[in-house]
């Protein structure tokens, strides 16, 4: 089983504007460093091979955006997100955050825009709420 991993809050990824410019509410990215091949239980969805590599996780939040995304980059004792589930392995790393819309509305357009030719590596990741059948909120690049 994962644990809450308390050192991924002395990694400081780079906030694109600065965090405290943030908006209250929109639509994020996590640009994430994998770095081995993984094997990952992704709650309720099973479990997935992450190879080594870049990804982009796309979510959103309707209110309180910086502490969604400050959870993120600190780590949570719970997994309440799929991407909780990922974040809490230590060889997965935030290395940019980028606010790329203040409207929550804007998720699923956001996210294809980054959606890579490949195929996802785990379909249905991020995606629960998806409207837009997106397929999945997080892309290996490359």
């Amino acid at each position: 089983m994962t644990k809450y991993n308390p050192s991924r809050s002395s990694r400081s990824p780079a906030f694109l504007p600065p965090i405290e410019r943030w908006p209250a509410a929109g639509v994020y990215q996590l640009h994430l460093r994998v770095s081995v091949a993984i094997r990952v239980r992704i709650g309720q969805l099973g479990r997935f091979t992450f190879p080594a590599g870049v990804y982009v996780y796309t979510g959103r939040a309707a209110r309180g955006l910086a502490a969604r995304v400050r959870r993120h980059v600190n780590g949570a004792p719970s997994k309440h997100w799929h991407v909780d589930y990922l974040l809490a392995r230590r060889e997965v790393r935030v290395e940019r955050v980028e606010l790329v819309s203040d409207n929550p509305e804007d998720e699923c357009s956001e996210n294809l825009a980054i959606r890579s030719n490949s195929p996802a590596t785990a379909p249905g990741f991020g995606a629960s709420d998806c409207k837009a059948h997106c397929g999945s909120h997080l892309w290996r690049l490359g």
